[in-house]
């Protein structure tokens, strides 16, 4: 499908040019993992709020250094929430530590807002957590053997070896950074800073999140001990898993922010129906 329309200087013409993107398959697992990923979060922050703080070490104990802490203490003019990183402390009342319930201020980590359910309740946090983690873990593993069965990872996520040089990367990053995007056939594929950051995201971050989260497993360090010896204890894992889904939350505001600015309708549409329009220029008859 194309479109003619006159250009400003009226000596170019722009074509609307609307291509495929993106497979089924492909979106169906992407809108799943936006799910999985969503109820993983606001459980996972329930489960954080039964002991708010993250230490480095085995045991979690007075004698390993704690490494964040969210609270809250009585103060000047009532309950005062707090977070404390390292040896930094914060005021955070009203968000974290301590939030309005009922319009009473009261002790949690985490808003009710924030976490699934929204009232405390560890138990029930850890079955939502849990059921969507393996759900994610399975679309994930499934999302890997399409990948390379349907050469989804060499033809659209590889970068190739012109796009890995200095000048060219520098090239995108301040493109990124005046928001100026591609045109063209440039837009038909994925940059080189999308590339890459697919690539770090599928290939170390997701698999470091379910390895930590498998090592706070008691039943399955007993199974992989080698696992509390990789990240250092139980706690140390506790807190990589931690720092790691607040990296994944940064990429997913990152990736919304590009898709918003870079033309909402049309990045919605092509993970909804596939279809992704270009506009190419042509010269004018």
């Amino acid at each position: 499908m194309t479109e003619q329309q006159p250009s400003r200087d009226n000596q170019r013409a722009t074509r609307a040019v609307v291509i495929r993107r993106h497979s089924l398959v492909t979106r169906l697992m992407h809108w799943l993992n936006v799910l999985c990923l969503s109820l993983l979060l606001l459980s996972g922050l329930q489960i954080f709020n039964a002991h708010p703080a993250l230490y480095w070490g085995q045991y979690g104990a007075d004698g390993d250094p704690t490494f964040l802490t969210i609270g809250s203490a009585e103060g000047e003019g009532g309950l005062r929430g707090f977070l404390r990183l390292g040896s930094a402390t914060f005021s955070t009342t009203g968000v974290l530590g301590a939030s309005k319930v009922d319009g009473a201020l009261t002790p949690r980590a985490f808003p009710a807002w924030a976490t699934m359910p929204s009232f405390q309740d560890l138990a029930q946090g850890r079955r939502w957590h849990f059921f969507f983690a393996w759900l994610f873990v399975i679309n994930g593993l499934a999302y890997v053997v399409y990948g390379f069965l349907s050469g989804h990872f060499r033809r659209d996520l590889a970068p190739k070896r012109a796009q890995l040089s200095a000048r060219h990367l520098w090239h995108e990053i301040v493109d990124h950074a005046r928001l100026r995007f591609p045109e063209g056939d440039a837009a038909r594929t994925y940059n080189a800073l999308q590339k890459l950051t697919y690539l770090l995201v599928i290939g170390v971050l997701l698999p470091l999140m379910v390895l930590t989260g498998l090592t706070m497993s008691p039943g399955v360090d007993a199974a992989v001990p080698v696992l509390l010896d990789l990240f250092g204890g139980r706690q140390s894992a506790r807190t990589i898993h931690f720092i790691a889904a607040s990296l994944l939350v940064a990429f997913v505001l990152v990736h919304v922010a590009m898709v918003v600015l870079s033309g909402p309708w049309n990045n919605m549409r092509s993970m909804i129906t596939g279809r992704y329009a270009i506009r190419e220029r042509t010269s004018a008859e």
